[in-house]
C-alpha cells in the first residue's frame, strides 16, 4: 500500500510539472526591434535592413515581434545607447527582450553592431558585430544577425550556407599560427627497462604551430638512443606563464648493452604523455620546461621519466 501511495504522488508530481512545462512554452517571448542607429548610410538601405531582420526572426522563431507602428508610437524619443532608457522603453511595451542595431560606414564597408538585453532582469543576452562588406551585403548579414539574435550565439557560431558574409569569402579559410622551432636539454631518468642504468643526458629538437589554445608539432630526440614522435598539447593561457598537458605518439630506437644474442628489439612505438610551462608566450622567444613521461612498445618495456630545459 505504501509504495502505491508513493507510486501515485510521484506520477501527480511528474503531470503537474509537465502541466507547468507546456504552460512556460506555449508563453512566447516578445522582443522589440528597435529603429536602427546608423551613420553614412542611406535611409532606404537602413529600412529595407531593418525589414530583412524582421521577416528573419519571424521565419525562425515564434518570438512575438512588436509592431513597428507600436515602438514608433510609445518609444519615439529615447537614447539607444542607454541600457536603462531601453530597458524602460522595454518595459513601456511589454517587451521581453529588447534588440538595438547600429550600423556605421567604414568606406563601403558597413560595421554592423547589435546587442539583446533582457528587459526584466537588465542583463546582456547578447553583444556581437558583424561586418558587410558593402550595402548589397547587407541582405546576407541581416539573416546571419537574426540566426544569431533567435539562438542567443555569436555570429560566428550561427555561419551556415546561406548567410556567409562576401567577407568571409574573401578571408582565408585556414586561420594564422605562430611557427616554432627549438632545442632543449636535459635527463632521462630510467623506470624500467634501459638496461637498469642511471639517468641519461638527452637532447631535443622539436618544431612546432602555436595556436591560441593548442600547440601541435613534430620532435626529434637523442634520448639513449634515437626517437621521434608528432605531439599535441593544450595552452591553459594566453599570457606570459602558459601551463600546458598533452601527448604524443612516435617511434623509438633505445640503445642497449646486450640484445641476447639478437633475441630481444631494442625499437618500437611510443606513447607519451606531456606537462610543463611556456615562460615569455607573448614574446617571439619562448622559454620552455617540459616534464614527460614515456612507455616504448620494444622487448625491453623501456619506460622513462623526461625532464628538459629549452628556448623556442
Amino acid at each position: 500500500m505504501k509504495l502505491l501511495i508513493v507510486f501515485s504522488a510521484a506520477l501527480i508530481f511528474s503531470f503537474q510539472n509537465q502541466d507547468v512545462l507546456f504552460a512556460q512554452d506555449s508563453v512566447k517571448t516578445t522582443i522589440a526591434i528597435l529603429p536602427f542607429q546608423y551613420n553614412g548610410i542611406d535611409p532606404v538601405s537602413i529600412q529595407t535592413a531593418e525589414s530583412i531582420l524582421r521577416l528573419e526572426i519571424n521565419k525562425l522563431s515564434k518570438l512575438k515581434i512588436i509592431p513597428e507602428s507600436t515602438i514608433k508610437e510609445k518609444i519615439s524619443k529615447i537614447d539607444f545607447t542607454d541600457n536603462e532608457q531601453i530597458i524602460e522603453a522595454g518595459k513601456l511595451i511589454d517587451a521581453n527582450e529588447t534588440l538595438t542595431c547600429n550600423l556605421a560606414a567604414l568606406g563601403e564597408k558597413i560595421i554592423v553592431q547589435y546587442s539583446l538585453l533582457n528587459v526584466l532582469t537588465g542583463s546582456k543576452l547578447l553583444v556581437d558585430q558583424i561586418t558587410a562588406m558593402n550595402v548589397e551585403d547587407l541582405e546576407v548579414v541581416m539573416k546571419r544577425v537574426a540566426k544569431s539574435v533567435v539562438e542567443h550565439e555569436s555570429s560566428k557560431k550561427v555561419a551556415e550556407v546561406g548567410n556567409i558574409g562576401e567577407s568571409e569569402s574573401i578571408e582565408p579559410l585556414r586561420r594564422s599560427s605562430t611557427k616554432n622551432f627549438g632545442i632543449s636539454f636535459g635527463y632521462l631518468y630510467p623506470q624500467n627497462g634501459y638496461d637498469n642504468g642511471d639517468r641519461a643526458l638527452t637532447f631535443d629538437a622539436r618544431f612546432d604551430y602555436e595556436l591560441e589554445e593548442y600547440a601541435v608539432g613534430t620532435l626529434i630526440g637523442i634520448r639513449k638512443g634515437f626517437g621521434t614522435y608528432l605531439y599535441g598539447s593544450y595552452l591553459f593561457s594566453k599570457s606570459d606563464f602558459c601551463p600546458y598537458l598533452g601527448g604524443g605518439l612516435g617511434f623509438h630506437w633505445v640503445s642497449h648493452n646486450s640484445y641476447n644474442n639478437g633475441n630481444n628489439r631494442g625499437d618500437g612505438f611510443e606513447f607519451s604523455a606531456h606537462t610543463g610551462l611556456r615562460i615569455f608566450r607573448t614574446y617571439n622567444f619562448q622559454i620552455l620546461i617540459n616534464l614527460e613521461y614515456n612507455i616504448t612498445l620494444n622487448d625491453f618495456k623501456d619506460n622513462a621519466i623526461i625532464f628538459t630545459i629549452g628556448i623556442l
